[in-house]
């Protein structure tokens, strides 16, 4: 297998790769039960170990090489490696699981570094399993949804707490101008939260939220003093205050908006692919729930949904 001339649609992406030299990479002893930790979905563990590769091969030349590119940029909240969301497919469905699985014992380093308490890095590691949930339920086989988001958790920006994730992050230009002029004196590159919601955590009420921002609160003061953002922002289709039109006032999703200062609205929606869980639809949208229901009343009205920024203060 050439994996150089494989990746020859991802140039830069290849001379990054190819800039690093080896690192030691060591899978774990028993990956089913690592695999089952991580959350992975049954129906995939046989293939992810099946398909772990040998050293020497030139798979295992890109899993190393990966991993060093990951654990150059651990802890770091600049930008890191920008992982393509497809491969060839000869390289197989696995090939960013295995990335991950191979890069988990640095970023468990780091965890311990910092004192992050083993049940938050578990929580935080699930979503591997998860991703590969949503790819199958998007693709309808097997596969990571987006490597670039897990990437976030392998280089220790992500972490789980409760039924919301957290991301170590700096404000950007817009954002932080529009905080600004609301009085608080923040600017560009200022350390900063955001927010993430999970779609298979259950109910996002109004109360396990505030638990969740309470913890976000003590466990960044606790494990990363240096940084001391002042804000969490959230860049999501759920603030897209259009659904306050259609839903109660006492929903869940109105009751997260009502948090937020909201700022720009942005086109690229991704409500669709998260409500639904797919990134085809047929001709009907399903209407199940008063969600569903309000998404494809607006469209069929000639609506279009955003995504929206806001932020709070920590």
């Amino acid at each position: 297998m050439d994996i150089k001339a494989l990746l020859r649609d991802h140039p830069g992406w290849l001379d990054h790769l190819e800039s690093l030299g080896g690192i030691d990479v060591q899978f774990p002893r028993d990956p089913v039960a690592e695999l089952l930790r991580l959350a992975v979905p049954h129906e995939d563990v046989n293939g992810v170990v099946s398909t772990l590769p040998e050293r020497g091969t030139p798979q295992w030349w890109l899993v190393e090489r990966c991993v060093h590119s990951l654990v150059a940029a651990m802890g770091l909240v600049e930008r890191g490696p920008a992982f393509p969301d497809r491969l060839p497919p000869e390289l197989g469905p696995y090939v960013f699981t295995h990335v991950f699985l191979g890069a988990l014992p640095y970023t468990r380093g780091y965890h311990r570094e910092r004192g992050v308490p083993e049940a938050v890095s578990w929580a935080t590691f699930t979503d591997l399993g998860r991703t590969m949930a949503a790819h199958r339920r998007r693709h309808g086989g097997p596969g990571l949804h987006a490597p670039w988001w897990f990437a976030l958790h392998a280089r220790g920006l992500m972490y789980d707490l409760g039924r919301l994730q957290f991301e170590r992050t700096r404000l950007g230009r817009t954002t932080a101008e529009g905080v600004a002029r609301a009085g608080l004196p923040v600017a560009p590159g200022d350390a900063a939260l955001a927010v993430h919601v999970p779609d298979s955590k259950g109910p996002m009420t109004p109360e396990a939220c505030d638990a969740a921002f309470a913890r976000a609160r003590a466990f960044f003061a606790r494990h990363f003093p240096e940084e001391r953002p002042r804000v969490v922002t959230c860049h999501s289709w759920l603030l897209d205050d259009q659904l306050a039109r259609y839903l109660p006032a006492g929903s869940n999703i109105v009751a997260f908006q009502r948090r937020f200062h909201l700022l720009h609205r942005f086109e690229g929606s991704d409500m669709l692919a998260f409500v639904l869980g797919a990134d085809a639809y047929g001709p009907e949208l399903p209407r199940r729930t008063r969600l569903e229901r309000a998404i494809a009343d607006h469209l069929a009205a000639g609506g279009t949904w955003y995504g929206r920024a806001g932020w709070l203060p920590l």
